[in-house]
């Protein structure tokens, strides 16, 4: 495992969460189903950036 596929999932993780969060606490109350979708937002942010590959260091553009 590559510390920096962990890291970019961790932090696609946090801000999925976060933003599900935010929206769903604008009424004060988080209810279950909030929670839920709280919950899949991270754990699909992290499944979802960690099976993407990063780009490879030969494959970017080198400015001159």
């Amino acid at each position: 495992m590559k510390i920096a596929s962990a890291a970019k999932s961790l932090i696609a993780g946090v801000a999925a969460g976060s933003a599900a969060a935010v929206t769903a606490v604008q009424d004060n109350v988080l209810s279950t189903g909030e929670g839920v979708t709280i919950a899949l937002a991270v754990l699909g942010a992290w499944g979802i950036t960690y099976a993407v590959p990063n780009r490879q260091a030969s494959n970017v553009p080198h400015v001159q």
